[in-house]
């Protein structure tokens, strides 16, 4: 369903994986313009690592997965790229190096009592240190959002925070992965 009349500069992508209880992995990238309609969305077949990917990967194949399989098939499928992609998996950020187009993490659900406006800068100091087989984060704070980006595209914080300052209050970034994740699992029971 895409919509070649919208300025793809204003359009924000939203990508997630979902795990099955049979380790099979789905993304699905759900494209909308700044009122929240949506444009494209695309989702993937089931992937589902081998043994000996699971063993020669090791704490990479999430990455592996999630960012260089499952989002680069997802954002070449796009018919224009958005200004954004956000992510509430973290594997997810791995896409980074494959695209041009920043991805941003959004970590946690807002803050209850955060206070309006923009709060461009950071609850931390420094980088997030990585754990092994993740990569190290640059976190920062956007409105109510606790978001991050891959410490080696740190100036994609300066991106975010000029493209999305004036939304940051208004829109719920969390809202539309659960529409994702519905949509998937509506394709995988039509599936069946």
């Amino acid at each position: 369903m895409p919509d070649t009349t919208n300025n793809a500069t204003s359009n924000l992508g939203f990508l997630t994986v979902c795990e099955q209880e049979d380790q099979s992995l789905f993304g699905g990238l759900l494209v909308l313009n700044i009122s929240g309609r949506p444009l494209e969305f695309h989702c993937t077949a089931p992937v589902r690592p081998n043994r000996a990917q699971e063993i020669l990967y090791g704490p990479t194949l999430r990455p592996y997965l999630y960012g260089e399989q499952i989002g680069r098939a997802l954002m070449e499928r796009l018919s224009a790229a958005p200004a954004l992609v956000f992510t509430d998996v973290e594997p997810a950020l791995a896409l980074r190096p494959l695209t041009k187009v920043p991805v941003v993490y959004v970590g946690a659900e807002p803050e209850p009592n955060a206070s309006s406006g923009v709060t461009a800068r950071l609850d931390a100091p420094h980088p997030t240190p990585a754990p092994s087989g993740s990569m190290r984060l640059q976190r920062f704070r956007m409105g109510p959002w606790q978001l991050a980006v891959p410490q080696a595209h740190a100036e994609d914080e300066s991106h975010v925070v000029s493209h999305w300052q004036s939304h940051a209050d208004d829109f719920d970034l969390s809202e539309p992965f659960g529409r994702i994740r519905e949509a998937i699992e509506e394709a995988r029971r039509a599936a069946r």
